[in-house]
């Protein structure tokens, strides 16, 4: 980012919250219009994670009740994505628990992805942890369209949040999956500890990486995990921060995942003022989320908002 923009970046940050919302909301029409997606994922492998992400109740380093099974069997795989692209969903994701897939794994949801691909007319996505290009090539040449890796926070505040895998090994696998060819969603989690800078952070890079899709996730501070206790973030500053990560990221979609509805409660038409499209539906990894009838009544009344 030229000093310039930043200059004017840092203008931005001392608007009031009103004036802030509004001018997120003119560059969210201006580069996408009316826009609004939804997205579905399944949880297709659950616990006994290696990795030590102080948030996650998959991780085997930490005593939770998290569900633990093996990869599903592609039959309840192919009707997840059916319910998904039912339900209004335009991507369906894989997502399985563990630092990355050995190399039998990739054969097997490569032969997931292709059962999907002869049943259901949906992009497909995955989330499959730290991945080299041949896997990464592999899983496009099954039908896999984009990729998931989050960054979580920035590289400031990263090992304050994970120890057993670095900064540099998430944009390492962000920049081989975009190497081969596919699509990036990445994002992060807001309520982790950090501050006001580091999401800021957080969006330069993702800015700089040039991702196609952001999604933005609350913590949800879960027994069993060292997050447990942790106090909310206040909606004004999750309001604040989406309002920047769209008027840094003006022409990607900036998706609300995980943990919205405790967040931002009454305000989720608030945080959709401030530049977010896109929702995640029908749950996520371990919680259940709101039911997709009323996100999609929502969507509705956001379109006929921007309209």
């Amino acid at each position: 980012m030229n000093e310039v923009n930043r200059l004017e970046m840092e203008q931005w940050r001392q608007l009031s919250t009103a004036e802030l919302l509004a001018r997120a909301t003119v560059v969210k029409v201006a580069h996408r219009a009316d826009s609004f997606s939804f997205c579905s994922i399944i949880n297709a492998k659950s616990g006994k994670c290696s990795e030590d992400c102080r948030y996650c109740v998959q991780s085997s380093h930490y005593q939770t009740d998290a569900p633990i099974y093996p990869l599903k069997e592609s039959a309840e795989i192919v009707a997840a994505a059916e319910a998904a692209k039912e339900a209004g969903a335009s991507r369906f994701s894989m997502v399985t628990s563990g630092r990355g897939l050995s190399a039998t794994e990739v054969e097997d949801v490569a032969q997931r992805f292709a059962a999907i691909r002869e049943r259901v007319e949906i992009k497909l996505c995955g989330s499959f942890g730290i991945l080299d290009r041949d896997a990464l090539l592999r899983l496009k040449q099954a039908g896999m369209a984009r990729y998931h890796h989050n960054l979580e926070t920035s590289e400031r505040f990263f090992p304050q949040v994970t120890t057993t895998h670095t900064f540099a090994d998430r944009i390492a696998t962000i920049q081989a999956a975009q190497e081969v060819g596919l699509e990036v969603c990445a994002g992060g989690i807001f309520g982790l500890g950090e501050s006001e800078d580091d999401r800021i952070e957080m969006a330069l890079r993702l800015r700089e990486l040039a991702v196609d899709s952001v999604p933005l996730n609350f913590l949800i501070p879960l027994p069993g995990t060292p997050m447990a206790g942790a106090e909310p973030l206040a909606v004004r500053d999750i309001v604040r921060s989406i309002a920047m990560f769209r008027l840094l990221l003006p022409k990607v979609c900036i998706r609300l995942a995980g943990g919205r509805e405790t967040a931002l409660e009454d305000f989720l038409a608030t945080a959709f003022q401030a530049g977010a499209d896109g929702m995640m539906i029908g749950g996520y990894l371990t919680q259940r989320g709101r039911s997709v009838a009323a996100d999609r009544k929502f969507a509705r009344e956001m379109q006929q908002f921007w309209a």
